[in-house]
């Protein structure tokens, strides 16, 4: 007879701390959980230097501390607002924290996880997760990072990542929200595996875009080349980051050439630098002068609150939330990106 899993009583009693950056995404999930977040100061001097002091006794506790390192909730950079993290994480580590748990949806550096063929530059992604670990994280809870290699960055006996797949819970919200599609796109071969998935969960077909990048110049996509069949049908296209929106738009014209309905961009994180939000729009105008229709997703990693009308918002709190409630349990993280809402 084999035992069923069991959760056991929590390992320490919990406290939620948050970066200013951080805040509204950390209130929204504290409320899904009914805990408050433990008071806490983030100062910032006129030469730039910055400091965070927590105001509650944290010593012994399961802490978790929240930041969004990307977003426009403030005028700091993804560097300020990542060294502000570094100083949450030593000051719960100096507070005698028994767990320390960072909570950043959008992992910073995570697109830099290799070289790329040019051999005099860094790998951020392995700098940051060194960082932190040194600074006094255990774990590191983050949504769907760039590339799951990043887990081996960190140091097992020091620290590790929590990596969490928003799949099964997205699609289940797109279909209540009827923006889906009859086949699902990747952009390029390196996310058609994420692809598929959503494909499997929609019994939908799947193509994807292979693109030829020049490395030399940031987010510059040369060509792209279509696997699969699109004409005549709606189409979903998935990508875990839209940033600058170049690769996005550049693949909404190629599926729009071989002859595609309606499209749906879907991804995990809406970076939207520069002039992203302008050139979706662009891409919204000819739709409605064309008569097809562009709706743009994202998930709440990344705020904006002055989003158009056709960006739809997936929100994400309460899942992590519970998350949060299952570490501090020691329950089955697996099994809540399994079950369906």
């Amino acid at each position: 007879m084999t035992s069923q899993p069991r959760e056991f009583t929590p390992r320490a009693p919990i406290a939620l701390i948050t970066c200013e950056a951080g805040r509204s995404f950390a209130q929204s999930v504290a409320d899904s959980m009914n805990v408050p977040l433990a008071p806490s100061v983030e100062s910032w001097f006129a030469c730039g230097e910055g400091k965070m002091e927590i105001l509650a006794n944290v010593r012994g506790h399961d802490v978790y501390i929240f930041q969004s390192t990307v977003g426009n909730q403030d005028e700091r950079s993804v560097y300020d607002r990542f060294v502000m993290l570094l100083h949450a994480v030593e000051a719960a580590a100096l507070s005698d924290a028994q767990y320390i748990t960072v909570v950043t949806p959008y992992y910073p550096g995570a697109r830099q996880d290799k070289r790329k063929g040019r051999t005099r530059e860094g790998i951020s992604a392995g700098l940051f997760a060194r960082m932190l670990q040194v600074a006094g994280a255990n774990r590191v809870l983050s949504v769907e990072i760039h590339n799951d290699s990043i887990a081996g960055m960190f140091n097992p006996s020091m620290a590790h990542l929590e990596n969490v797949f928003l799949t099964r819970h997205l699609v289940e919200w797109l279909v209540s929200q009827n923006l889906t599609g009859d086949v699902v796109v990747s952009p390029d071969v390196g996310y058609l595996e994420r692809a598929r998935a959503y494909a499997e969960e929609l019994s939908a077909d799947l193509a994807a875009l292979s693109k030829e990048r020049d490395y030399s110049q940031p987010n510059v996509v040369l060509r792209s080349t279509l696997i699969g069949e699109v004409e005549g049908k709606n189409v979903l296209l998935v990508d875990d980051i839209v940033d600058g929106a170049g690769s996005a738009v550049a693949a909404i014209e190629e599926l729009k050439e071989r002859g595609a309905n309606n499209i749906v961009l879907a991804c995990i994180h809406p970076l939207m630098s520069s002039n992203a939000w302008e050139k979706l729009s662009e891409v919204r105008a000819r739709a409605e002068k064309e008569g097809w229709s562009f709706e743009f997703v994202g998930c709440s990693t990344v705020e904006h609150h002055d989003a158009p009308k056709w960006y739809h918002s997936f929100r994400i709190e309460k899942l992590v939330g519970t998350i949060v409630q299952k570490i501090n349990s020691r329950g089955s993280v697996s099994q809540v990106q399994r079950d369906r809402e």
